[in-house]
């Protein structure tokens, strides 16, 4: 009787301190905003998340990425789910020796299965404790991907989960001595406890299966309270993150300025009444509150970004870390229920509510700006987190208030966006100067004037980058000539096509690019649009996947995916031999954002000659070039230079030519690998190219392959020497 009472008053205790602690960060979630879009999704499509669950949540698909800690995770975590069949046999051991679940009783296998999952918990814990002593941060410094973890509650839980397995087989060990265990001929490794017990004598271990039976149950309930107070809460929230995160993995599309749960309407939005992005922490939506506390610390998205990587300060982990500590440092004034409550609150309380959300060190903000403009969006923070939390959501919404209400961002970038506003492109060379790219092409390249005709079957975006930068125009040509010799009949807008509004955006500057998106969406519209081929990933992205929030719904390919179509078709055929080693850099917006890497793979596959090396970070692993984020038209001033690192890791692989599939690749890395020319690093024959440009080369006939087709001299933009934008590597 006593053991059933002491059994009962610890689980009174426990769910009392741990419910109590649920339901305070319940209501601080609730001070959130409303996220209505979020329950709708969940309704929309159960099957779809039932899916996800059984692959991301019971599968572990994200942490087996990592192998050797996915695989210590996987089997810590089911050990956990098969080891509750061991709680409920301990609270039935309370009050009968003979207790056994009903359905399942006393069959051997049940022992074998919790005994071998109790093995996996062990093996699992111990693999944590060798990463973690691997990866020290106190001696690997910024290299430790648990940099600025909170790594003492770490060692904790470790410490807490081998309790859970040690006094389970010890009270187990005791019960096989006694006679009481049902499963002594499966339970292999209770065996072997049994028999280190035995010479202790049948009174001892009775003493022993009673207080071990007790301390197991201390200990789960214990341990239990204290995931609420700490990091480890994530082992009930990500089920639940994941179930409300954004698919396909909050990556593509950005999220429209919400305000109240309703998309914000500029024409008749309040500043004084109305959500401009995220200007203080109960500016978050509740799912941005559950992101905060299902962070694992873990340290995956700070390992792969590109920022962190280049010596910057942005840590999308530390990111979120701060603001979960100012959440809950600031919960007890968000939770007050009047002015007066919170006048009768600490200093240090209404001090935290008063700090800016984003400022510097003066003003003492809780994210530095620094921070908030290094991130290029390329999206591997999201890509790695394996409880789906969405950190360029909360990014761009935290821009999005300093742009729109602050005023506050980088100086260099206002240019650029005045020139979107007033020119309909980045440089501001305005519409004129969009039919350049096609001055000297062989064939007349159609341009729509009204509606599209049924002759026409793609449409050709050309983009702002592949009309008016010297680079990217070979890339806009080439597509152009392949789609001809293939017999594929499209027409471009010409004057009438305006920037994507995708570099405002990605800056903060929501209403310019709503003017933008409006603007092309309607002139889309009138031409009859279906199907529209794009050569550049920002603008591919912001057709297919952003242009629907207003309305635009078109069907929208990648040049890529068009020509590897046309060649497997056989419409386009290689047969100039390219004899090069070439290494493909996989665009973020294309790759990461939309998960096309076979198409420009497949190819370069059917150039003859091609030598294809892939670089170490390749593929939903690759590595930024710096420009995502509108990164492109801002300086790079803090660490080392993004596209200089990819330019590091490509020369390892000893290429003649680094292809990729982006105009602001092409830019970025051509910068980088001329500042590697000119210090002698880099061979002077080095180029890089755009996949169609290597096609365009095999395609023709040998004797005019290494005929440059005539052009244009490039436009003498507000850069200089004809190549627009301010970032670049000199």
């Amino acid at each position: 009787m006593l053991r059933i009472i002491i059994g009962l008053v610890l689980t009174a205790v426990a769910a009392a301190l741990a419910g109590r602690r649920l339901w305070y960060l319940y209501r601080l979630a609730r001070t959130g905003q409303p996220a209505p879009e979020r329950i709708e999704a969940v309704r929309a499509h159960p099957a779809r998340d039932a899916g996800t669950q059984a692959t991301e949540v019971f599968g572990q698909r994200k942490l087996l990425q990592w192998t050797v800690p996915g695989v210590a995770h996987f089997l810590t975590f089911w050990g956990f789910i098969i080891l509750l069949l061991t709680i409920i046999e301990a609270y039935g051991d309370l009050f009968s020796k003979t207790f056994a679940i009903p359905g399942i009783g006393h069959w051997a296998w049940v022992g074998f299965i919790e005994d071998l999952f109790a093995v996996g918990v062990l093996v699992g814990i111990i693999t944590f404790a060798v990463i973690r002593l691997r990866a020290d941060p106190e001696r690997e410094g910024r290299r430790s991907r648990f940099f600025g973890s909170h790594t003492g509650a770490a060692w904790l839980v470790l410490f807490l989960i081998f309790l859970v397995i040690a006094t389970l087989l010890i009270s187990r060990g005791a019960q096989i001595n006694t006679g009481d265990f049902p499963y002594a001929h499966g339970a292999f490794a209770s065996q072997i406890v049994g028999h280190w017990l035995a010479p202790a004598g049948l009174a001892a271990n009775k003493v022993l299966e009673t207080a071990f039976i007790l301390a197991q149950l201390a200990v789960i309930l214990g341990f239990g309270v204290f995931v609420t107070y700490s990091k480890h809460l994530h082992i009930a929230l990500a089920p639940v993150n994941v179930l409300f995160s954004r698919r396909p993995n909050g990556l593509g599309a950005l999220q429209p300025m919400r305000s109240g749960g309703k998309v914000l309407d500029f024409e008749e939005a309040d500043p004084d009444s109305d959500i401009f992005g995220r200007g203080k922490i109960e500016d978050f939506t509740w799912k941005g509150m559950l992101d905060m506390a299902t962070c694992t610390e873990c340290g995956r998205c700070q390992s792969q970004c590109p920022a962190w990587a280049t010596g910057k300060p942005l840590s999308p982990k530390m990111l979120i870390l701060d603001l979960r500590d100012h959440a809950l440092a600031t919960a007890p004034y968000l939770l007050a229920g009047s002015d007066e409550a919170r006048e009768k609150l600490p200093e240090a309380v209404k001090a935290e509510a008063a700090r800016p959300l984003v400022g510097d060190q003066a003003a003492n903000g809780v994210i530095d700006p620094d921070v908030l403009w290094s991130c290029t969006n390329c999206g591997a923070c999201v890509q790695e987190c394996p409880v789906d939390i969405e950190h360029i959501d909360h990014i761009s919404d935290m821009r999005r208030h300093q742009v729109l209400i602050e005023s506050a961002f980088p100086t260099e970038a206002s240019s650029m966006l005045k020139n979107l506003e007033n020119k309909g492109d980045p440089w501001g060379m305005g519409e004129a100067r969009r039919m350049e790219w096609a001055d000297g092409l062989g064939f007349e390249v159609p341009v729509v004037d009204g509606p599209i005709g049924d002759d026409v079957e793609y449409l050709f975006w050309v983009g702002c980058a592949g009309a008016l930068e010297d680079r990217a125009r070979k890339t806009t040509r080439a597509v152009a000539e392949l789609l001809h010799t293939a017999g594929v009949s499209f027409a471009v807008l010409g004057p009438a096509e305006t920037c994507t509004g995708d570099p405002a955006r990605r800056m903060g500057n929501e209403f310019v690019y709503s003017m933008l998106a409006q603007q092309n969406i309607e002139t889309l519209n009138e031409a009859g649009a279906r199907k529209i081929v794009a050569s550049c990933p920002h603008c591919f992205n912001t057709l297919a996947n952003e242009y629907p929030q207003l309305g635009g719904n078109y069907e929208v390919m990648h040049h890529t995916q068009l020509l590897a179509r046309l060649v497997s078709e056989g419409k386009l055929t290689p047969v100039t031999p390219i004899e090069e080693k070439i290494t493909y850099h996989d665009p973020c917006f294309l790759g990461r954002h939309n998960r096309v890497f076979t198409a420009p793979r497949e190819i370069m596959e059917q150039v003859p000659g091609v030598r294809a090396q892939e670089m170490h970070r390749c593929k939903e692993r690759g590595f930024c070039c710096g420009a995502g984020g509108a990164r492109m038209w801002m300086e790079e001033r803090i660490g080392k230079r993004i596209n200089t690192e990819r330019i590091d890791e490509a020369l390892g692989t000893g290429p003649d030519t680094i292809s990729t599939g982006c105009p602001y690749c092409l830019v970025m890395l051509g910068d980088a690998v001329s500042a590697k020319k000119a210090s002698g690093e880099a061979s002077a024959t080095l180029e890089v190219v755009d996949v169609a440009q290597l096609l365009a080369r095999s395609v023709r006939s040998p004797a005019t392959a290494g005929t440059p087709a005539p052009g244009p001299a490039g436009p003498d933009g507000p850069a200089g020497a004809g190549q627009p934008g301010p970032d670049k590597a000199g």
